[in-house]
């Protein structure tokens, strides 16, 4: 192969303060180590990955890494030089052209890093991405400076750093003295180290704060959409009376060309308006036999549906049935469980009320059932 990239994960993450290691943490649903390993493959040009990890979490990387091109994970040393060189010599069998060092508690790799290292590789036996440091460096002891540090010159070593593997592993073979990362042993060997230009999106995970940090910055952000809907039915004899879902016994119900759920159609058309995909009629016409008599449930689980393809989720539904009858109290609550399963939100989410009108107009003289819905939405920006 290529090229390795070693995933270090073998670290306790004393300082982070949870209950297990900081690259194991959840992170916009996944674990850090998923994000790392994803963010190293999506820069091509690593053939492989080689977690490196304590021997009781190796279930846990397994679990974690599913599916991505990964070798046996290697049980890692007390240090972090021993668990780097832990992965090179199991690697020594069949060794790559390059190796990566990255640290798992690393979730972004900003594009072009890695294809910026492969290039520096050309002319140098490693290369480190860096950040120049900007912050005024002090240097303290017991809650006093004892001194400012020039900071001209001073750069953040970040990860992944590249390097020639039999470089590397010679390095290391060959080190006298523990080093804070692996282009270290590189210049305690004599050797140039490149660097390339880092970014600040490449937050290694350390304290709690970080976590919150990286979580804001995965996060999309989401928009509010309004949607309106509303519909109208007759009343009929022969026909059952089904409102937001819920059958309301009686002698008379509502003509349409499917069961004529006023309410739910309403509100599919209120959804359909906050994503603006038309009304109900575009997606299920009444021209259309397959849908004569068709229970309406299965437009809202579509109008539902479509939030979901949308990336979206639905914040609230309020429908308003217009009625002297039947009466809709008794059966409000029913009717919301109904449209919030449906919906798959929960019930506070969904309100179901009814007004009259006075007995004026169609509503009025019982002639038909109006219904109206507002529903908000947030979807991805």
């Amino acid at each position: 192969m290529r090229c390795v990239a070693l995933l270090m994960a073998a670290g306790s993450g004393s300082r982070f303060g949870a209950p297990q290691p900081k690259q194991y943490s959840i992170l916009a649903g996944r674990p850090v180590i998923r994000h790392a390993a994803e963010a190293l493959l999506r820069e091509g040009g690593v053939d492989a990955l080689l977690p490196v990890c304590a021997p009781e979490m190796m279930p846990v990387v397994l679990a974690a890494l599913e599916g991505l091109p990964c070798l046996v994970p290697v049980a890692g040393g007390a240090t972090r030089q021993a668990s780097v060189r832990a992965g090179l010599e199991a690697l020594a069998g069949a060794p790559p052209r390059v190796v990566l060092v990255h640290d798992a508690a690393r979730p972004v790799v900003p594009r072009g890093t890695v294809a910026a290292l492969m290039a520096a590789l050309e002319d140098h036996p490693g290369a480190i991405p860096a950040q120049p440091v900007s912050d005024t460096l002090k240097r303290g002891d017991g809650g006093l400076i004892l001194e400012t540090v020039p900071r001209a010159g001073l750069f953040r070593a970040q990860t992944p750093q590249a390097f020639r593997y039999d470089a590397l592993l010679a390095a290391h073979r060959g080190a006298l003295a523990e080093a804070t990362d692996d282009a270290q042993l590189l210049e305690a060997a004599g050797q140039a180290v490149a660097l390339v230009p880092g970014h600040e999106s490449n937050v290694k995970i350390t304290w709690p704060e970080d976590l919150a940090r990286m979580e804001a910055m995965m996060s999309v952000p989401m928009i509010p959409r309004i949607g309106t809907g509303f519909d109208v039915h007759r009343i009929v004899e022969g026909r059952p009376m089904v409102l937001c879902g819920v059958v309301v016994p009686g002698p008379l119900g509502l003509d349409g060309h499917s069961d004529a759920d006023v309410g739910i159609h309403a509100l599919c058309d209120a959804i359909y308006g906050a994503l603006a995909e038309g009304d109900i009629g575009r997606w299920f016409p009444p021209s259309d036999n397959q849908y004569k008599d068709a229970d309406s449930a299965r437009f809202l689980v579509h109008a539902a549906g479509r939030i979901a393809l949308r990336g979206g989720v639905l914040a609230n539904a309020d429908v308003t049935l217009i009625c002297e009858r039947p009466k809709i109290t008794p059966h409000a609550t029913a009717m919301r469980e109904r449209l919030a399963g449906l919906l798959g939100v929960p019930v506070d989410r969904v309100s179901v009320k009814a007004t009259t009108t006075e007995r004026l107009g169609f509503a009025g003289r019982g002639e038909g059932i109006a219904a109206q819905a507002a529903v908000s939405v947030l979807v991805p920006g």
